[in-house]
């Protein structure tokens, strides 16, 4: 499938930053076909939040505006004051995500997993290295709702996939795999992942160009370009 990382801690002219926003970027991703979409609360200012007052109005808004969308939200250690502050947060969650992503080069990544599988939310296990990997396979874990490979803002980002991939499999690990890379890496980690046919996703928190390198105005138009690659590679959008 294809998901819509509408917003993360970008900032800029077009990145949804209010309820309102983010459920107008919902909606409109849900109307080019996409069913999953990936939000970054923001308190007052703008800023990330996992505090419950401003995630659950961003959630209740976008239920509202796609209620048919499964959503899922980030759980960054730098969201919150250290790791105390943020499993408070997510403690204190009243109306629910449907997934969160974890990352595993985070040093609580199993005590955030355990709380989420606690309150029956799904987990992305966010792997941004073959480090990550390693210490994914050897916690042992459960099947979780999903693998996100992650790569960074650079340029040469297929062996450090390969080396993910075969950690994986050497453990036998089955689960649904979403490759998705930053910035340099956006748009080829999302072409790799329709030729091989996994999930991906595309938005402003991942990037602000569209493939040929211009100005994306808003994420409708970067969901619609991925919509495009994903369809002439014959993979679903949901």
């Amino acid at each position: 499938m294809l998901q819509a990382c509408l917003n993360g801690n970008a900032q800029g002219v077009g990145v949804p930053v209010t309820p309102a926003d983010l459920a107008a970027d919902a909606a409109a991703a849900f109307a080019l076909g996409l069913r999953h979409a990936h939000l970054h609360p923001r308190d007052a200012e703008g800023a990330e939040t996992l505090q419950p007052a401003f995630t659950d109005t961003t959630l209740a808004a976008c239920r509202a505006a796609a209620p048919d969308m499964a959503l899922g939200m980030g759980t960054g250690a730098w969201i919150a004051p250290g790791p105390a502050g943020r499993l408070a947060d997510l403690e204190g969650w009243r109306r629910l995500p449907d997934y969160v992503s974890v990352n595993l080069n985070e040093p609580d990544a199993p005590e955030v997993m355990a709380l989420m599988a606690d309150r029956r939310i799904g987990v992305e296990a966010g792997l941004w290295s073959d480090a990550d990997a390693m210490r994914f396979c050897a916690l042992d874990l459960p099947p979780q709702t999903r693998i996100l490979i992650e790569m960074p803002d650079t340029d040469d980002v297929d062996p450090e996939i390969d080396r993910i991939q075969a950690r994986l499999s050497a453990a036998g690990r089955t689960e649904p795999v979403l490759l998705h890379g930053q910035g340099t890496s956006a748009w080829p980690c999302l072409r790799r992942a329709a030729r091989e046919g996994h999930s991906s996703r595309i938005g402003f928190e991942d990037c602000d160009h569209l493939p040929d390198g211009t100005p994306a105005p808003d994420n409708a138009a970067l969901i619609a370009a991925a919509a495009g690659i994903f369809r002439d590679a014959g993979r679903p959008l949901a």
